[in-house]
């Protein structure tokens, strides 16, 4: 997958970003590689990375979220050990960003560091059944608002185009058109389809990443 050393999800609220990250942290960790994940999202306090938390130190993944998560307060502030993520050039870092643009303004405190270093992805989570980013102008509008909030463009497209329980496999390959022209109008490649892992065996055709899914991730608002 070509690793880099910063790996950035953002997308629109409800997107799945937090179920993609989780994912992809383990997926390095079991390569091997030491890899830090932070929860940078401080506007929704509903779906956390901290609810993976047992799971992902079982893989010795290293856990960085806003001291309240997962409890009855929630704080818009972030953790000053986020900052390790851009400091320690030895970890793979994970940054799991809220959702839009407001979501976004909190990656922008770390934006300077990561372009200085230039190893890092930055990929916009789609979900083409989403209802603001159901169209080819929604979807560019969110992406340009996040960009404009954290001071980062995008470097790719990950779809995870997907309606819950209701998946199929025919749902998925109808999202193949919409992610493909948004690449192209975009100028920006697909990196990742992702689908849910009782999906994925009958995808053996199209180049995908097994998702198991998080435990909240059926219950996301609307």
């Amino acid at each position: 997958m070509n690793d880099k050393r910063l790996t950035l999800f953002a997308g629109h609220y409800g997107s799945g970003k937090t179920n993609i990250a989780v994912n992809y942290a383990i997926r390095l960790a079991k390569e091997g590689k030491r890899v830090c994940i932070a929860d940078l999202d401080i506007v929704n306090p509903y779906f956390r990375t901290k609810d993976s938390a047992e799971e992902l130190s079982a893989v010795g993944i290293d856990l960085i979220s806003p001291r309240f998560a997962n409890t009855n307060v929630d704080l818009p502030a972030l953790p000053a050990e986020s900052y390790r993520l851009v400091q320690d050039k030895s970890t793979y870092g994970i940054m799991d960003i809220g959702g839009d643009d407001r979501g976004a303004y909190a990656l922008g405190r770390f934006a300077d560091a990561i372009k200085a270093e230039n190893d890092y992805r930055m990929a916009f989570v789609l979900n083409c059944y989403r209802p603001l980013t159901s169209t080819l102008d929604d979807a560019i509008e969110i992406m340009r608002e996040i960009e404009a909030a954290c001071g980062i463009q995008f470097t790719c497209i990950v779809n995870n185009s997907n309606i819950g329980r209701e998946t199929t496999r025919e749902a998925f390959l109808d999202s193949l058109g919409f992610a493909e022209a948004l690449s192209e109008k975009t100028g920006l490649p697909i990196w990742l389809h992702t689908v849910e892992e009782r999906l994925a065996a009958g995808i053996a055709d199209i180049p995908v990443m097994p998702l198991k899914l998080q435990k909240k991730y059926f219950d996301l608002p609307d």
